[in-house]
Order: C-alpha cells, then structure tokens, then sequence
C-alpha cells in the first residue's frame, strides 16, 4: 500500500486548487496562502514545512527565493521541494536557479513541467510533465505522490532543458494568438511552430540545456497546449496585441521578454521570430504586415538551417 505523504501547497491559486483536487484524498495536505481570501484558512506557514515531505511551490517565481530562504532551516533533510513555477524572477533567475541557490546541497529539489491546465485537472482529465531532478530517487517519490491520478510524469535530468523550455515557450505562445486574431490560418500556425521550435532549441543550447530538450512535454507539449487553447491567458494576449489593444497586457511571457532584455539573458538579435514577438509587445501597431513581412523574409532560413 502507497504510503501517505505531508504535503505542503503554497499558494491557492489555479494550480494550487489543482494540486488539492489531485492530493486531498490520498495525501495529507496543507495548504498556505499568504492572501488568503474569504472562507479559507491557511495553515501556519513555519508549523507546515517542518512537517512536509513534500513542498509544492504552487507560485510564481519572483517569491520563490523569499518563502524557500524562510523554510529552509525548518525542513526535514528528506524533504523534496518541487516547483511548478513557469517564469523569470525580477533578477532574471529561474526557479531551478533559486533552488540551487537556497537548498543545494542539503535539501532535495525538483521542477514540475508540462501541459498541466489546472481547469482540465480538477475537470478529472488527463495531465502530462516531466520531472527535472538529477536523482532517481526523487522521481520515484513523485511518481509515488500523483500514484493513481491523471497526472503522468517522466523523468529528465536536463533541468536547466526544461526551465528555459517551459519559460520562453511562453513568448512564442504570443504569436499563435496573434495570427488567429488576424485569420492567417492552419498552414501559418503549423509553421509557427517549426519556426518557433528552432529558435526555442537553439536558445536552449545557449542557455546550458541539451540539445532536442524543446521537442518534449515542457518544450513542445506545453507551447501546443498554451499557444493553440482558446481559455490559454498567453494566446489571449496575442489576440489582444494584434487588435493593439495595451491594457492589461500582463503574463509571464511578458515578464520573460522584459527580464530578458533587461539582464541581457541572451543576445535576442539571432532569433528573428522572438525578436519580432518582442517588438509587437513594445509597440503593437500594423501587426498584420509586420507578421507576413517576418514571414517573407525568413521562411527560407528555418528550412534551409540545419544548426
């Protein structure tokens, strides 16, 4: 029989509402929040970690670094802490970076990646992700953790594969929505998605994660997931960009574009479709054009480069 495990979610947002609907009748869960609205009651944030056996970071990436620094002196060594986190904090760093940086050596980590749309969870449907973690012994746990749901897991070592897969996935998703908003079609969308394939490969390789990592469940699965959903936040706002519509126009893809830029994370000039995804987001004027003129000018490089 699968032993129960303490879990510790944080956060109550849409993936913490997943999480519990996964969790809450196999596992001990805790769940904290730090705003929590009316009706719930978070747990005691310092009383929960030290009981975990598994912290499930159900939060964006910029208060990873605060609540893991106030946890860790307070965790089990065999505690695992996993993040679902699909961003860049105000630093430029990814959750896996903070991780490192807060738990290694001592406490084990993990990063939980893939098509994981919370409101098809909890509608009881299936789920996929890899696991980014460099022992076998924190995949079994996990794989132990989601036993009998819908969610499947697959194992990868290339954490930092997966990291940039998933967080500048995020920015290519934008362009879908884009040419939806304006009827380019089918044709358009599938070579979209070889366009922004190549790019997110060769981004991957510069960034320190193996080559072909893109083409799984964080890079590829993800992208088709967030860029083709009509309920996906990221396709919206490519739809509300090529209306040039700038309100509002908040997301982690557009944090990812403005921390890349702003810390110089990688030279954007060598990738035209990100480049031109990154100017539509600073000044969405005449997309329509600006999109086929893209696509005039470099559909013969992504068929013809073989690097």
């Amino acid at each position: 029989m699968t032993r129960q495990l303490n879990v510790l979610v944080l956060g109550y947002g849409e993936m913490g509402h997943a999480m519990e609907y996964l969790l809450n009748s196999r596992q001990q869960l805790a769940i904290w929040e730090k705003y929590p609205q009316d009706n719930f009651e978070s747990v005691v944030l310092e009383d929960a970690a030290a009981e975990a056996d598994v912290v499930l970071f159900c939060l964006p990436v910029n208060p990873h670094r605060e609540i893991a620094a106030q946890i860790a002196p307070l965790l089990k060594r065999s505690c695992l802490c996993i993040s679902i986190a699909k961003g860049l904090d105000d630093t430029g760093r990814t959750a896996a970076q903070i991780f490192a940086d807060v738990f290694a050596p001592h406490q084990s980590y993990a990063l939980l990646y893939g098509p994981m749309i919370s409101e098809e969870i909890r509608a009881g449907r299936f789920a996929f992700a890899q696991l980014g973690c460099d022992d076998n012994d924190s995949f079994y746990r996990v794989h132990e953790l989601f036993d009998a749901t819908k969610l499947y897991i697959e194992k990868t070592s290339d954490i930092i594969g997966i990291s940039w897969s998933v967080i500048i996935k995020n920015v290519y998703a934008l362009i879908f929505g884009m040419a939806d908003e304006l009827e380019l079609g089918d044709n358009v969308r599938g070579y979209l998605i070889v366009a922004a394939l190549h790019e997110l490969d060769q981004i991957v390789r510069s960034m320190g994660g193996k080559k072909g990592s893109p083409y799984h469940l964080a890079g590829l699965g993800d992208l088709i997931t967030t860029a083709t959903s009509e309920d996906s936040h990221h396709h919206e706002l490519g739809r509300m960009l090529a209306r040039g519509e700038v309100n509002d126009i908040e997301g982690e893809g557009i944090h990812t574009l403005a921390m890349v830029s702003k810390h110089r994370l990688f030279d954007t000039v060598n990738y035209p479709l990100f480049s031109l995804i990154h100017d539509i987001v600073r000044q969405p004027d005449d997309v329509d054009n600006r999109i086929k003129e893209y696509l005039r000018k470099n559909i013969e490089n992504v068929f013809t480069s073989d690097s």
